[in-house]
């Protein structure tokens, strides 16, 4: 084996690269399994290709892409959907919540209008106030990071507000709602104080981190408040403005429309209590209400009710009235009632004085409402000033025995003295004369009460206001057939009682009543009230022979009315004094006295009616309780119109006869 080569050692090439997902595969046929032998390793290929050496092999990476892609595609796609159903279908309802948190609707309130007397004097006015308000959502312990905030706030408030602490804690937690009333119409003070306090509380919070504002959601509104710069002066008329800001009586609520004006709307944002001046905001303005001028005259207003007032006190009477009217134009100078009250503060006025009783007591009128028969009797030519009436002491009547006032042997009067000396058997004898039977004679009478406005509206409209009672003379019981000529059996207010009497003083021509002079608008433009109807009752020479039968009442030594009489003028009238229904029991108790008449008698200006109700201390008679009432406010009120006295002389109508 010298001879031979020696065999060549073979170098072992590079190692061929092992692919990673490459695994020793079992070759056909072969065995597996225990005792199974390994298989073969196939021998390696051999050239140069073979043995070049190979890289590891990535895999592919666009199916992760497409896996990423589709899955931000989806994240994409749900975002979509959601800002479109945001901004899209549910754009409205959110952009409502969002308004309902920053955007606060308010009531702008109009200011009402202003009443005044004739000459424009204020008699109810509105001055500036504020509405006290609060936002709940500001008191809650997430807003405050204050437990008792409410309570906290309430404390502060209670004593400024003049409420109840626990009253207004409640309002402050009130859930579901950003706007509570905490005061209403409080004065420009309160609130200065309240907004004083919340500047305080706010500088120690922004010094002091543990210090908290609570008064932060604490807000006011500009609003106005119902003022009457005279008191009681005329209450009854004016009325008042309830806590609603309507009126709750007399020309506050017959006019409330007109006075109240149209409130406005106001829409603003708002953040943490504060107003966002830069935010948009949309506003409809308030417009003011009507201002109303009364026929009213302040200072004859002002001298009745002082005149009233003392005598229903000095008379320790239930009450009184005095109205005091212009007889040309029927215009309504005062209305005057005692007790009165004070319409800046109910919580001190008796109910039993709330109201206008001068239209809304209806009582009978006794004597004053003679004038009217005598109306009768005189149109209808059943007799003459200058008849003579022979007037016994006793009348015997239907079921009933009649008497005058006083006990008296046989009068022999005219019919001017049955008026003079206020004869009630007098009177009846001289209605009989109306007709052949006494039921034509009562049909006659019912009709000229009628004419004269009893029974009926006095025109004014006024809330509350009574007609009386006159019922149909078919109605009529057998005594009223003789006591409604005298005044009893009929009943009236005070309004219509004045009426009769500047019925009389007119010429005969009834002037509906008028309490209205006229409106002025917020343009400033004055308009008249409507023209009040006229109708005439009886003849301009009825009505003059009339008013000098009732100067013979002032005049004569020997009428009723004597302490009527004003130096320098010519004063005819009528006093009364009538059995009184007590409105609690129905029955008779007391005595109505009254005294109605008007002045110059010659050329009327002024009419004046005065009744006091149940007069319990002194003299219950109407000449001497009301007389001197007439006298005390018919001399005013002829000094403030500058009425001259006419300077002619008396009638003097006789008031006996001799038989």
């Amino acid at each position: 084996m010298s001879d031979r080569e020696p065999p060549r050692r073979r170098v072992p090439g590079p190692a061929r690269p092992v692919r990673p997902d490459a695994r020793r595969r079992p070759a056909a046929g072969a065995r597996s399994g225990p005792g199974a032998r390994p298989a073969r390793r196939p021998a390696p290929a051999r050239g140069p290709a073979s043995r070049a050496p190979r890289g590891i092999r990535l895999g592919s990476p666009r199916p992760r892409l497409r896996l990423v892609g589709l899955a931000l595609t989806l994240v994409m796609l749900a975002f979509v959907v959601r800002l479109l159903q945001v901004q899209a279908v549910d754009a409205s309802a959110y952009s409502a919540k969002a308004d309902q948190n920053r955007y606060v609707g308010r009531t702008l309130a109009a200011v009402r209008g202003e009443i005044t007397d004739r000459g424009g004097v204020e008699l109810a006015t509105s001055v500036d106030a504020y509405d006290v308000i609060a936002d709940p959502t500001l008191f809650t312990p997430d807003a405050t990071k204050t437990p008792d905030a409410p309570e906290q706030a309430a404390a502060l408030l209670a004593p400024i507000i003049g409420q109840d602490t626990a009253e207004v804690t409640a309002k402050l937690k009130t859930p579901h709602t950003r706007y509570v009333l905490l005061a209403h119409r409080q004065t420009p003070q309160v609130w200065n104080q309240i907004k004083d306090l919340k500047n305080t509380l706010a500088v120690k919070a922004g010094t002091d981190r543990s210090t908290v504002n609570v008064l932060a959601g604490v807000l006011a509104t500009p609003t106005s408040k119902r003022v009457y710069p005279n008191g009681d002066l005329a209450a009854g008329i004016l009325g008042w403005v309830n806590a609603e800001g309507k009126g709750g009586g007399g020309v506050e609520q017959q006019l409330n429309e007109e006075l109240a004006g149209k409130d406005g709307k106001i829409r603003y944002a708002q953040s943490g209590g504060r107003l966002v001046p830069t935010a948009g905001s949309a506003e409809t303005p308030a417009v003011a209400g009507t201002d109303v001028e009364l026929t009213i005259d302040r200072d004859i207003q002002w001298a009745a009710q002082n005149a009233i007032t003392e005598q229903v006190r000095k008379s320790k009477a239930d009450r009184g009235y005095v109205v005091v009217q212009d007889t040309r134009t029927g215009q309504i100078l005062a209305m005057a009632n005692s007790p009165g009250f004070d319409p800046n503060d109910l919580s001190k006025a008796s109910p039993a004085a709330l109201g206008n009783a001068a239209l809304q007591d209806a009582y009978e009128p006794g004597s004053t409402a003679k004038v009217m028969t005598m109306a009768a009797v005189l149109q209808e030519n059943a007799a003459t000033p200058m008849t003579h009436v022979t007037v016994p002491n006793r009348l015997h009547r239907g079921d009933r025995l009649f008497a005058d006032d006083v006990d008296h042997a046989t009068w022999y009067l005219t019919l001017n003295g049955v008026l003079a000396k206020s004869s009630n058997i007098g009177t009846i004898l001289a209605a009989g004369q109306l007709g052949k039977t006494q039921q034509a004679a009562n049909q006659v009478l019912y009709s000229y009460l009628r004419k004269f406005g009893i029974g009926e509206p006095t025109g004014l409209g006024f809330p509350g206001e009574t007609n009386g009672i006159l019922a149909p003379p078919g109605k009529w019981s057998t005594s009223q057939q003789y006591t409604i000529p005298f005044g009893q059996g009929v009943s009236i207010n005070a309004v219509q009682a004045a009426s009769v009497y500047s019925t009389i003083a007119n010429g005969g021509v009834r002037v509906e009543p008028t309490l209205v002079r006229g409106t002025k608008g917020p343009d400033g433009r004055f308009t008249p009230a409507p023209k009040p109807e006229e109708n005439r009752v009886v003849s301009a020479k009825t009505a003059k022979t009339l008013a000098q039968m009732l100067e013979s009442v002032v005049d004569d030594e020997q009428g009723t009315g004597i302490k009527a009489r004003i130096p320098g003028y010519r004063v005819a009238g009528k006093t009364g004094t009538a059995n009184r229904v007590d409105p609690a029991t129905g029955k008779y108790r007391g005595y109505t006295s009254s005294f109605a008449g008007f002045a110059p008698a010659d050329n009327p200006r002024v009419t004046v009616y005065c009744a006091i109700q149940n007069a319990t201390k002194g003299s219950y008679f109407g000449g001497q309780i009301c007389g001197p009432i007439f006298k005390q406010v018919m001399e005013f009120s002829l000094k403030t119109l500058q009425v001259p006295p006419t300077g002619a002389e008396a009638a003097n109508l006789p008031v006996t006869f001799t038989p």
